[in-house]
């Protein structure tokens, strides 16, 4: 017995020793492990920004991390096993930089919460193996890629949120195997495919949400039957299909989001059994089964169609619960019969959403009901109101019982017209008011200023114009907008001691700068941009008074004179005064300023102030200046700074080192400045750049090869006008984001890389508008308490000279649209690389000014997007291609100075052109150069067709055009002899018609003569009158046509010349006289015998008139030639004996046709009668026998 008790006693005092001297081995229990201690420190060596730990986190040896902000310990292990570092400060991005693996090392951590900071790269896969893990929560960081298979692995955990990250993919199916989960969230990410469905073996989910993704198929059953889900978010995806009947079974539900997906938006009728909802978001069209969820709160119908919901504002009416309800964009104005005015409950709403409903003024009949005596929050926005405002507010008003506890009014982005009147007085329990972007117009009501609740205003974008009222100072308005409109002045007072938010930009306070502004006291928002300013900064404006200030912003003014110092502002985060005239050197800004624009003023001096700003610098720009001197190296304070532009000023020197700090940049501009030396690799770290501009310097050396390799993100690389040397690296062909290259005027030789089909972003079609967008997002601060006020949301486009038409442009908020490669102005040797004519995106293309030779690649006509094409100055040889007709949007184009030959091919872009583009290219022909080409020159005509410069296509149509017109002239030749030779009495006909046709042609001819025979006679009245005239080659009529006449026209040589005396011009005047005379006479006398010939065909011979027709002709001709008259009266003469002359032809020719009969009639009877078929016969014959010299 005893021996057992000393037993007993020497275990107890063995595992006393032992346990003593571990304790003395490890020191305190309450005190953290070495080790453990090394993987915190080591976690925070990885952040690259770590506010919230980097002063409580020391390394010292005697301090203990059990002690640190964020980690708890075991009180009796010292082991870390809980991690809480998320960020509850809204104000800072907080932690900043990648998971570090030395996590691992917590090996009895079960706890880890980074949520709410700014984690970035991939979920590390090593997260699988932290086994002891129970809760994980890294939401609302900015992690991208997958999520890991190995997140299986994680069989104890209980609690996942990954939501509000940039995770893509699909969900693994290992996902089920963590069977313990009671909560998870994948919420408001990118994550694409199907809802596995090993989900369904997470039995003990309450919670889950993947809502807001792009995830698509249909809802599977697996989900549904989980019947321990209280909360359940699918809504914002794809999902398509119906809604599982089987939901009905989810009774414990509280919350439920299924709207905006592509389900059928028929209701099962199991959905009356959810009568534990609290929350319900779902798109519908009938509202049957709602009026069991009597503990409804919140209502989301976002997106329904209601049509055929009969009286639904009754059964809304009807949830005596509801407190809030949203119908946006529901089309109620195709609803009918939407209220039913025997219903006897009122609404319990407090909270109603119609905004992009399309309503207009017919919705207070339904409308007032639905607000019942509870409504406080009203928003209407985005509709189709379109009258006038105080007609609105009247009809609102109307509805008394609600109006009166009305808080929040949002009526934006409607058609109200007229002004903001006196019945805005009626709602005075309002506190927000939102009448943006309407048709209003005057002044403002004072009734306005008189509503003490008004806290918050908004009327920009309208055309109010005027002065504000004086009772503002009666006012309590908080925050103030009133951008875009035409106000002329503003009371700036210190009574408003509330105003903290001051938006005015774009109207017209200008030219004076606003007095009293000094005394905002509370001042947080001050933005005056663009308001016609042209006044001095005033010295008297006391801005260190306004310690609270955040944003100020003054751009686009013409405001001038020297800055104040601004570093007693010590919650200034951003300061926009750009576009201004201020000069002087550059003021003192507070260390903590994120975001400061001053560019495009006169500034000069160094930018050594640089060095007093801390990291939280963002954003800054101060382009086009006057600054001097070196960037200064100091950049590794820099860390956070995402846009760096410095172009345009007189900077100089090489680039610092301390550049390699600036992780996070993403824009870096230094064009036309003096920076020298080689482009040092200190750049490569900026991995994150998308826009690289050192155009316009003086560096020297070869194109980098990090730039392709380091750089994965740029669209824009400029290195243009510098020195550089060498060939273009290969490795530029693999930035397939980049869409403006310009290496131009540089010393560049070698070939043109045919890898640039490489350049993705080129070869697609389409635009990227947002590349050149930098999104910025800063919170404004209250006092030195860091109370939360406002969130600003600043977007900041690039800016880049671009050659375009042979014009420099500045593109900055299209950048995205364009791109373009540029070459030019170098020494580039070799051919055109055919691959470069898949870039099929392009729009501009530079080689001009190289060496290049070869022709133009014959599939260049594919890249139609181009609208711009310069090929000029280099050593081009063969045709232009024919499929460059097909460039239908070219209309910049430059090949002059080559080698270039054949025709230009044809396209009605091409021909419009002017010549100066095509010169300098000896063979070139066709329009639009002037230069006939050779074909062109043999046929005597233009080419017909479209020539695609190939001689042997050109030889073979003209000889086919030779031998087709040949063959058809023959053989119609042919034809036409053939008929008129076997065919007599179509030959007769011809012939008749022949002479019929010479004598009608001659007739008018001779018509004509006779009426400008008188504006003649003028003309040489007057010629005789002045005594001189000058050479006359042909006489013209009054009219201004030529005279013309059988000899007249011969006679019309005769010239009257200056020096001839009166006498002969006399003479040629009565000459002149006599042969218009003549072709007078010999017109009548036509005329008349064609009348007669007409009239006798039938009686007398034709050619017994045409000759005597003739005769009579040459007897006139041969008296006017006899007269030879000297002088008016000589013509005068003449002219009655002919007009008196007796015309007898008919009756000579009737005399002999009698006498021709008489003859004929003797000899017949002399002869046998024939029958009288044959006698016709003969007479036939013998009528026409005396036309035998036509056959």
């Amino acid at each position: 017995m005893h021996t057992l008790v000393l037993f007993n006693l020497s275990l107890v005092l063995l595992v006393f020793n032992a346990t003593t001297a571990f304790s003395v081995s490890h020191g305190d229990a309450n005190t953290c492990i070495d080790k453990e201690r090394q993987a915190l420190l080591d976690f925070q060596d990885h952040l690259s920004y770590y506010y919230i730990v980097g002063d409580i986190w020391r390394p010292e040896e005697e301090d203990d991390c059990c002690q640190w902000e964020g980690v708890t310990c075991n009180t009796q292990t010292g082991h870390v096993t809980e991690l809480d570092l998320s960020n509850q400060d809204d104000q800072y991005d907080g932690l900043e930089g990648e998971i570090s693996l030395s996590l691992l090392n917590l090996t009895y951590l079960n706890h880890l919460s980074l949520s709410r900071n700014s984690f970035y790269g991939t979920i590390p896969k090593f997260i699988g193996s932290m086994s002891h893990l129970t809760h994980l929560d890294l939401r609302q960081n900015h992690l991208s890629g997958t999520i890991p298979e190995s997140i299986g692995n994680m069989t104890h955990l209980t609690y996942l949120d990954l939501g509000e990250n940039y995770l893509t993919g699909t969900i693994p199916e290992s996902i089920g195997n963590m069977t313990r989960l009671t909560h998870l969230d994948l919420g408001e990410n990118y994550l694409t495919g199907t809802i596995p469905e090993s989900m369904g073996n997470m039995t003990h989910l309450t919670h889950l949400d993947l809502g807001q993704n792009n995830l698509t198929g249909i809802i599977p059953e697996s989900i549904v039957n989980i019947g321990h889900l209280t909360y359940l978010d699918l809504g914002q995806n794809n999902f398509c299909g119906t809604i599982p009947r089987s939901v009905g079974s989810l009774t414990k539900l509280t919350h439920l989001h299924l709207s905006q997906n592509s389900l059928n938006r028929a209701i099962p009728p199991e959905f009356g059994n959810l009568t534990n909802l609290v929350e319900l978001s779902v798109s519908v069209e009938n509202l049957d089964w709602l009026s069991s969820m009597s503990k409804l709160e919140e209502l989301n119908l976002d997106g329904s169609s209601l049509a055929k919901a009969n009286h639904w504002v009754d059964v809304i009416i009807g949830l005596q619960n509801l407190s809030s309800l949203s119908l946006r964009g529901c089309d109620l104005s195709q609803v009918m019969h939407l209220y039913s005015s025997s219903a006897n409950s009122s609404s319990s709403v407090i909270n109603l959403y119609l905004d992009n409903s399309n309503l207009n003024s017919s919705m207070f009949p339904w409308l007032c009901p639905l607000m019942g005596n509870n409504l406080v929050n009203l928003n209407i926005s985005g509709n189709k109101y379109d009258g006038k405002l105080s007609d609105f507010l009247n009809n609102l008003s109307a509805c008394a019982s609600s109006v009166t506890r009305l808080d929040t009014l949002h009526a934006s982005s409607n058609q109200f017209t007229g002004s903001l009147s006196d019945e805005i007085q009626n709602f005075s329990s309002l506190a927000v008011l939102n009448l943006a972007s309407n048709q209003l117009d005057g002044t403002i009501s004072d009734k306005l200023w008189q509503l003490t609740n008004l806290q918050y205003l908004d009327l920009s974008s309208n055309r109010l114009r005027g002065l504000i009222s004086e009772l503002t100072q009666v006012s309590h308005i908080d925050q103030l907008k009133l951008s875009n409109n035409l106000i002329e002045g503003f009371p700036f007072t210190s009574n408003w001691e509330e105003l903290s938010y001051i938006d005015f930009r774009s109207n017209k306070l200008g030219p004076r700068f606003p007095e009293g502004i000094q005394t905002l006291n509370g001042l947080i928002h001050l933005d005056l941009s663009d308001n016609n300013i042209s006044d001095t900064f005033p010295t008297n404006c006391q801005f260190y008074l306004l310690s609270s200030l955040g944003y100020f912003n003054l751009s686009f003014n013409n405001m001038s004179g020297k800055l104040p110092d601004f570093q007693s502002n010590v919650d200034l985060k951003i300061v926009d005064l750009s576009s201004n005239n201020f000069h002087g050197r550059v003021p003192v800004f507070p260390a903590f300023i994120t975001y400061l624009d001053l560019s495009r003023n006169k500034f000069h001096g160094r930018i050594s102030f640089l060095c007093h700003l801390y990291e939280t610098l963002e954003f800054l720009d101060l382009s086009n200046n006057s600054l001097t001197g070196p960037l200064p190296d100091c950049l590794r304070n820099f860390t956070t700074l995402r846009v760096l532009n410095l172009g345009h000023n007189f900077l100089s020197g090489k680039l610092p080192p301390s550049i390699r700090y600036l992780s996070q940049l993403e824009m870096l501009c230094l064009y036309n400045n003096s920076f020298s030396g080689k482009l040092h690799s200190y750049l490569k770290n900026c991995t994150k750049l998308s826009l690289l501009d050192l155009g316009a310097n003086k560096f020297s050396g070869n194109v980098p090869v990090w730039i392709g390799e380091n750089l994965p993100s740029l669209y824009v690389l400029n290195l243009r006008s510098n020195n550089l040397f060498g060939n273009i690296p290969l490795q530029i062909c693999h930035l397939i984001t980049l869409q403006i290259l310009d290496l131009s005027n540089n010393n560049l030789h070698g070939t043109i890389p045919s890898c640039v089909n490489n350049l993705t972003a080129m070869v697609q079609k389409g635009l990227f508008v947002k590349k050149n967008v930098h999104q910025f997002h800063a919170a404004l601060v209250e006092d030195r308490v860091y109370d939360f006020v406002e969130m600003v949301d600043n977007s900041y486009f690039d800016h880049l000279l671009i050659e375009w038409q042979g014009k420099v442009r500045e593109f900055s908020s299209i950048l995205g649209l364009v791109k373009t490669i540029d070459l030019s102005s170098n020494n580039l040797t070799g051919k055109i690389p055919y691959e470069l004519t898949n870039l099929h995106g392009l729009l501009r293309l530079d080689l001009s000014n190289n060496s290049l030779v070869g022709e133009i690649p014959r599939d260049i006509g594919q890249m139609k997007a181009l609208l711009t094409l310069n090929l000029s100055r280099n050593f081009f040889s063969g045709k232009m291609p024919s499929g460059m007709s097909d460039m239908d949007l070219l209309n910049d184009l430059d090949v002059s100075y080559n080698n270039l030959s054949g025709r230009v091919p044809s396209s009605t872009q091409l021909q419009s052109f002017p010549p100066e583009w095509f010169t300098g290219n000896v063979g070139l022909c066709g329009p639009p150069t002037g230069k006939k080409c050779l074909e062109d020159v043999d046929l005597g005509v233009p080419p017909v067709g479209d020539s695609d410069g190939d001689a042997e296509s050109t030889d073979e149509l003209q000889r086919w055009f030779y031998i087709g017109g040949a063959t058809g002239f023959a053989t119609a030749f042919w034809i036409a002899c053939s008929t008129l030779l076997f065919n007599r009495r179509l030959r007769h006909a011809f012939f008749r018609f022949y002479d019929f046709l010479k004598d009608w042609v001659y007739v008018k001819l001779v018509s004509n003569q006779r009426t400008t025979w008188m504006g003649g006679f003028h003309l040489f009245a007057d010629v005789a009158k002045y005594g001189r005239t000058y050479n006359r080659p042909v006489e013209r009529s009054g009219d201004g046509k030529p005279i013309v006449g059988s000899n007249f026209q011969s006679e019309m040589m005769t010239t009257v010349n200056q020096g001839m005396s009166i006498e002969e011009i006399k003479r040629v005047v009565a000459q002149r006289v006599a042969n218009a005379i003549e072709a007078v006479a010999i017109y009548e006398t036509k005329t008349n015998l064609t009348q007669i010939t007409r009239r006798s065909l039938r009686h007398y011979k034709g050619e017994c008139l045409k000759v005597k027709l003739h005769e009579h002709v040459d007897m006139i001709h041969g008296r006017v030639r006899a007269s030879k008259p000297k002088t008016m009266q000589d013509a005068i003469e003449i002219t009655t004996k002919l007009r008196n002359k007796k015309i007898s032809t008919p009756v000579e020719c009737q005399t002999e046709n009698k006498k021709r009969l008489d003859n004929t009639a003797k000899n017949n009877q002399n002869q046998r009668q024939p029958n009288k078929r044959q006698n016709t016969g003969r007479a036939y014959t013998a009528r026409h026998g005396e036309k035998k010299h036509y056959s």
